[in-house]
């Protein structure tokens, strides 16, 4: 097959998969999830073949244990978290308004007398303008996560519908890899069984540290916030730890959101809304270097900034869906992005047709 016919054919899989996924996204997210965990628990499920379970045992037990742990996770947290965040969307705008009072009542006066009665009187309907904007956008997304039951309750709804998926796909896992390895074409099976095992170490790298980076994280936030007073601090913490796989993202929302919380909430004293700005710095500091160092690494080899780019445009593309799928297709993009750069780097194309060997890269 030429070489123009094999792009063609791979092009065109392309499109077909990435149709695929727009006309049924509605429809994936039990697979998508019963496949993540799948994946997730297919190592363990050897462990414990190799210590003599067979592969249905060792199935039935994992799952088992899974939903017992998440079931008891849920009654517990449910009841908290509902009650925190009906509480939090009822008074977020007349917090938002009371913050607002407050910013313009000290920097009213340092405005006024550097650029007059004027700029103070804009910078104030500026600053309500802003307030009233954010508020009304996080207002609306937590009033939909609290209001908008048939999310929550499809969220929920995958306890019954996962775990029977994720049963047959972790008991089926090795002959459906094998059956796969199958059908790679035999001329290059061995360079596309190298990209599949790059892959897989990227994937699954990150998706395992990063998940216990969040749980970790979320439970510190929680607790640090919940300790010092904060009202809501436990919805807070555990949004906060659920966003951190977007970089950035997760501590700065928790950190806006629970920092402007204490404010209103003690003002004027200043030393709890301090106290809640170092529980933000002690949890960044521990992110940064001991979390994300010893669980993560550089395990997907994908930069911050094409990892949020990956999760604003996959989600967009395919809602929920996209953002569950926009790790795994980072980091697939990722390695094919560092073969094509390694192909092109030993081709006539880059060395000419002398064949000069590489020149070593030397940092300006």
């Amino acid at each position: 097959m030429s070489l123009q016919r094999q792009l063609l054919f791979w092009l065109l899989a392309l499109a077909i998969l990435v149709l695929a996924l727009m006309l049924f996204r509605d429809v994936l997210l039990p697979f998508i999830a019963a496949l993540a965990l799948a994946y997730l628990l297919d190592p363990l499920a050897d462990r414990l073949e190799r210590w003599g379970l067979s592969r249905l045992t060792a199935t039935i037990a994992i799952l088992c244990l899974f939903l017992l742990v998440f079931i008891v996770g849920l009654v517990l947290l449910a009841p908290l978290l509902s009650q925190q965040l009906a509480g939090l969307v009822a008074r977020l705008p007349a917090d938002a308004a009371k913050l607002q009072a407050l910013i313009m009542e000290r920097g009213a006066p340092l405005i006024e007398r550097f650029g007059g009665a004027k700029l103070a009187e804009d910078a104030q309907s500026s600053l309500g303008n802003l307030v009233g904007e954010a508020t009304k956008w996080v207002g609306g997304l937590l009033g939909s996560l609290w209001s908008g039951g048939t999310a929550i309750i499809g969220v929920f709804s995958l306890l019954v519908l996962t775990p029977v998926i994720a049963f047959y796909l972790l008991a089926d896992w090795d002959r459906m890899v094998a059956t796969v390895d199958g059908w790679l074409p035999l001329d290059h099976r061995e360079t596309i069984r190298g990209l599949l095992h790059e892959m897989d170490t990227a994937i699954a790298g990150f998706l395992r540290g990063q998940a216990l980076v969040c749980l970790l994280l979320g439970t510190f936030y929680a607790i640090g916030l919940s300790l010092v007073g904060v009202n809501f601090g436990a919805l807070i913490g555990i949004i906060s730890g659920f966003l951190s796989f977007i970089p950035y993202v997760g501590s700065l929302t928790g950190l806006v959101l629970s920092v402007g919380v204490a404010t209103v909430q003690f003002w004027p004293d200043w030393t709890m809304p301090l106290l809640t700005l170092a529980v933000f710095a002690v949890g960044q500091f521990i992110e940064g270097n001991i979390l994300q160092p010893k669980l993560v690494g550089d395990s997907i080899g994908v930069h911050p900034v094409w990892l949020m780019f990956a999760l604003l445009a996959f989600g967009s593309l395919f809602g929920f869906v996209g953002l569950l799928l926009a790790v795994p297709l980072a980091a697939v993009i990722g390695v094919l992005a560092r073969f094509v750069l390694r192909q092109y780097l030993a081709s006539p194309y880059y060395r000419g047709h002398a064949g000069r060997p590489l020149e070593p890269h030397v940092e300006p």
